[in-house]
């Protein structure tokens, strides 16, 4: 019996890591500075990976965020834009004000990588759900 309760819980939770973990971006700040020339402003670099199929919830940054695209494919679009798809080597802007709608890896089996750079009022978080 108690064999068979561990293995009942080994594979919870290989699934429960599985489902969770399968979707979640791994986000790495690479860097911040203050912006002694623009007072009350910092920058802040940070890069994205998403695993195979990974997304983001709908978010905004309350900052001028510029994505470059590093590795794999990924599709953006913000509330009242056209929904794009990125390679390397492309990029994407938003400003203080836009929702981000769509944030995802545009496959399902390779993961994609990318870099942002935020400018944004100082201490300021880099993601704000919004519902």
């Amino acid at each position: 019996m108690m064999k068979s309760t561990a293995i009942s819980l080994f594979v919870l939770l290989v699934v429960t890591s599985t489902l969770t973990g399968a979707t979640e971006p791994d986000v790495v700040t690479v860097m911040s500075k203050d912006l002694p020339d623009i007072p009350g402003k910092e920058m802040v670099m940070i890069t994205v990976e998403y695993p195979p199929g990974g997304a983001d919830p709908v978010h905004r940054h309350n900052a001028y965020a510029f994505v470059y695209v590093l590795e794999g494919s990924v599709v953006m679009q913000v509330k009242g834009g056209k929904e794009v798809t990125l390679k390397p080597g492309q990029s994407f802007y938003e400003g203080p004000e836009d929702v981000h709608v769509v944030g995802r890896n545009a496959s399902t089996d390779r993961p994609a990588k990318f870099v942002v750079v935020l400018v944004k009022n100082k201490g300021a978080p880099i993601f704000v759900p919004v519902k």
